[in-house]
């Protein structure tokens, strides 16, 4: 086995451990491949809403999580921002087990270049998952059939001779209007929100869609997914940002 690639820290979102989408395999490849000082999970880790529907939880997803607390006896300080989907622990927020795993709503994060970051998942600033609990859900449902849609797409595909994978909810994502409104209007309000509050930047996870780009002046980061995209944050020991795109490396 090659030596990790150590990084300063690694940013991860939207697991969704306990769902049959979740790339717990994958992740478990990328934490032995990159090793960090500080690992962030920015929410949507455990999928509560998936589980009241259908508890789906293989030895992979308990793998995740020990590896998890692994790292965090081992000298790794692990940060879980809660998200919607994992929102049964805001009650109990914060909550600190030892001395290096910590549960928040929200942290703060300086780079080596002395940049302050709000690490937060997302939600909070999704106006549909605040105020409409019953359009979110709705909306989960829909990303889920698009999801199984996935696999008979591709299987189609294979039939034709094309085995690139090409994702049919990647693609809605992308390219149907509303989507591509209310994706930009989360961009917006978060780096809006971040600058307001003194920040120079923002690293969130929610909407699905790894992102690096600076919005007014804020660098607004994304993690991404383990559903579908396989993406992380990270900061490197010499103080750059990158977005890594695991299963296409």
């Amino acid at each position: 086995m090659e030596n990790p690639t150590k990084v300063r820290s690694i940013f991860v979102s939207d697991i969704h451990l306990g769902t049959k989408f979740s790339k717990a395999d994958a992740l478990l490849d990328f934490i032995r491949d990159y090793d960090s000082q500080n690992l962030y999970l920015v929410g949507d880790i455990i999928d509560g809403w998936a589980i009241k529907r259908r508890f789906v939880w293989m030895q992979s997803h308990s793998d995740v999580i020990q590896k998890i607390l692994r790292k965090a006896r081992k000298n790794t300080n692990v940060f879980f921002i809660a998200g919607n989907h994992d929102e049964f622990l805001r009650p109990f927020v914060p909550i600190l087990l030892g001395d290096r795993l910590k549960i928040e709503h929200e942290v703060e994060y300086v780079d080596l270049q002395g940049r302050k970051f709000l690490v937060t998942h997302g939600d909070f600033f999704d106006a549909i998952t605040m105020t409409k609990r019953w359009l979110a859900v709705l909306g989960d449902y829909g990303y889920s059939l698009l999801l199984n849609l996935n696999g008979a797409v591709n299987a189609a595909r294979k039939v034709l001779g094309i085995n690139h994978y090409w994702s049919l909810s990647k693609y809605v994502k992308d390219n149907v209007k509303s989507s591509v409104s209310f994706i930009t209007d989360f961009e917006g309000i978060l780096a809006t929100h971040a600058k307001n509050n003194g920040y120079d930047g923002v690293i969130c996870g929610h909407i699905h869609k790894a992102e690096m780009r600076d919005i007014d002046g804020v660098l607004y980061l994304n993690c991404g997914d383990w559903v579908e995209s396989c993406s992380a944050v990270v900061e490197t020991l010499e103080g750059e940002w990158k977005i890594i795109h695991f299963l296409e490396k």
